[in-house]
């Protein structure tokens, strides 16, 4: 909560500076008649419930969203999904890991098969995908090399060095993209140079979140997958301050109970923009999900969202 402490110390310090100015600056006369005090107060009273308005938004509480399941559609079972995008026309892209399986493909949504696929060299271990303009852009693990491909073909148009400590997520708001490297980090990138312009700290009530891994933007937030966790983060891109978690443990948890074992953890978001459609699934999973949240209403007990969602 130090924070917390810190900014409500600077607005006090702000204030008492805005009243000495106030003074110095306003003829006695003025501040001695009854209507240039009523006047002053009410300056006075405005700077301080402003303040009080700044302070309480930088420190509001998350939302948790639960999920309803809308639609589910096939996903293939051997894909260790690292990045999902939505391409329109009921199309995703999807890039794979694991070191002799990493592939960039496009894929149809109803029926999960594939329309084309660009497997990767072995050496390479597939991570987050992002889709900007005519343009794919995908980060790999571990090499600081990331690839750009030509949407209509996946055929590569060139290289990039990534200036990430490492390359896990991706995604963009039409003009920068956002990337994460599995740290609390969220970086800003150039798309033009590949350079990082600025980044920011993930944080929830004041406690760092680590693990951010795949990302997509969906409607001015950038929303995350966190690492081995059933958690979706909504991060608000300008500061890094969540806004709100979506609980997704009952998917996985299906799954398991239906006899899919050999599942790993969640990851890959992908927003349809036009038709306001939200879809999630995980590496080997065999079913893709369109999702539907529902903002909890019961109040989740002290410490449930750093049990479930943040790791150490």
């Amino acid at each position: 909560m130090k924070n917390l402490f810190s900014l409500i110390y600077s607005s006090s310090i702000l204030i008492v500076i805005i009243v000495k100015l106030s003074i110095t600056s306003l003829p006695i006369a003025f501040l001695s008649s009854d209507i240039g005090f009523r006047k002053f107060s009410y300056f006075i009273n405005l700077v301080c419930l402003i303040t009080v308005l700044t302070v309480s938004t930088n420190f509001t509480s998350a939302s948790v969203f639960s999920v309803e399941v809308v639609n589910q559609f096939p996903h293939d079972p051997n894909a260790f999904t690292q990045g999902l995008v939505y391409a329109g026309n009921d199309t995703l892209f999807e890039s794979t890991g694991q070191y002799g399986q990493s592939s960039v493909r496009k894929v149809d949504l109803h029926t999960g098969k594939l329309e084309v696929l660009q497997v990767m060299d072995t050496s390479y271990f597939g991570e987050g995908l992002t889709l900007l303009g005519e343009r794919l852009y995908q980060l790999t693990w571990l090499t600081k090399t990331g690839f750009i491909y030509d949407r209509n073909n996946l055929s590569k148009f060139e290289n990039f060095t990534n200036q990430m400590q490492d390359g896990w997520g991706l995604a963009t708001d039409g003009k920068v993209l956002f990337g994460s490297d599995g740290t609390s980090t969220l970086y800003q990138i150039d798309p033009a140079t590949m350079k990082v312009i600025r980044n920011h700290i993930v944080r929830y009530n004041d406690r760092e979140v680590h693990y951010i891994n795949e990302l997509e933007y969906v409607d001015g937030e950038v929303w995350a997958n966190i690492w081995q966790t059933d958690c979706i983060a909504r991060i608000a891109p300008r500061n890094g301050m969540i806004l709100g978690w979506i609980l997704l443990l009952e998917l996985r948890k299906g799954l398991i109970a239906a006899g899919h074992r050999g599942i790993d953890v969640l990851n890959g978001i992908a927003f349809d923009e036009d038709n306001h459609r939200i879809f999630v699934t995980g590496k080997w999973w065999p079913r893709l999900y369109e999702i539907k949240l529902h903002r909890m209403k019961k109040q989740q007990g002290k410490g449930v969202i750093e049990q479930l969602c943040i790791r150490k």
